[in-house]
């Protein structure tokens, strides 16, 4: 696939009216030939993501939001290795989710080791359309006094929110995938069928909005298992411990998805 050309690395000239922040080039070797994500240097409010939405798409860049945790660490501190990307769209989701679900679920989850393919599409659809729900969820994430207040507006170049963790070369699943691409296309397979956004990055976590959300039981148990396989740590860390309870508890209903690889 051809490279699209990279709009932050002619950010001055490009018209957009950012507030102060800086352009993060910084890797786990050596400083990247071109910006990797630009990341503002002060908290985001309510209405920040459709801002920088409205003010970035059109030139190629697409808003995350970026947690620094209790270790203000942010993203120039992230060990972001993007030598070690792929191309997304090089990658099958089901592919990708079976291959996991045989290597973890016969010992993690006491299953038989058969992938039960992936779920449908829900049959119903949200209220909202994705990117409003996304926007009404940075909104929620962002407002004072939240569990998460602190969280920066950041752009990332990606012409597809699933795509944002492998441009900007994310490796908090580090210890259960190197190449974030290959699970970037699980998040592509999602936005199909599940209307999902990325929202927001931290170190090792990731949240998405969820447009389309499971509406029965059947259908979220049915996406459980692909959970377990993007992340198993969401299970083996939780109270969770099992696909159903993870299903009715996670997934049933839920608007917002979070993950977090130890």
């Amino acid at each position: 696939m051809a490279t699209l050309p990279n709009p932050l690395s002619s950010l001055a000239a490009s018209g957009l009216q950012l507030p102060p922040g800086k352009l993060v080039d910084t890797t786990i070797d050596e400083p990247w030939h071109e910006p990797l994500l630009w990341y503002a240097d002060e908290p985001a409010s309510p209405g920040t993501w459709a801002a920088m939405r409205t003010a970035g798409r059109p030139v190629g860049l697409l808003p995350v939001l970026v947690d620094g945790g209790i270790r203000d660490h942010w993203p120039d501190s992230w060990s972001l290795a993007p030598a070690m990307m792929t191309y997304p769209g090089d990658h099958d989701a089901e592919d990708v989710l079976s291959e996991f679900w045989e290597a973890y679920a016969p010992d993690e989850l006491d299953a038989d080791n058969e992938w039960p393919g992936l779920a449908p599409a829900p049959s119903v659809s949200g209220p909202d359309t994705a990117d409003d729900l996304a926007t009404e969820i940075a909104d929620q994430l962002t407002d004072p006094g939240g569990p998460l207040e602190g969280l920066r507006i950041a752009l990332a170049p990606a012409r597809r929110s699933a795509d944002i963790p492998a441009a900007i070369g994310w490796t908090g699943p580090l210890n259960h995938e190197n190449d974030v691409a290959r699970l970037c296309a699980v998040l592509r397979s999602w936005e199909d069928r599940f209307g999902i956004r990325v929202v927001a990055l931290g170190f090792d976590t990731l949240i998405v909005s969820v447009g389309r959300p499971p509406t029965t039981i059947e259908e979220a148990r049915a996406l459980a298992a692909e959970h377990f396989a993007f992340c198993p740590d969401n299970l083996n860390q939780s109270t969770l411990s099992s696909l159903d309870a993870y299903a009715e508890k996670a997934l049933l209903d839920q608007e917002t998805w979070a993950f977090w690889w130890d």
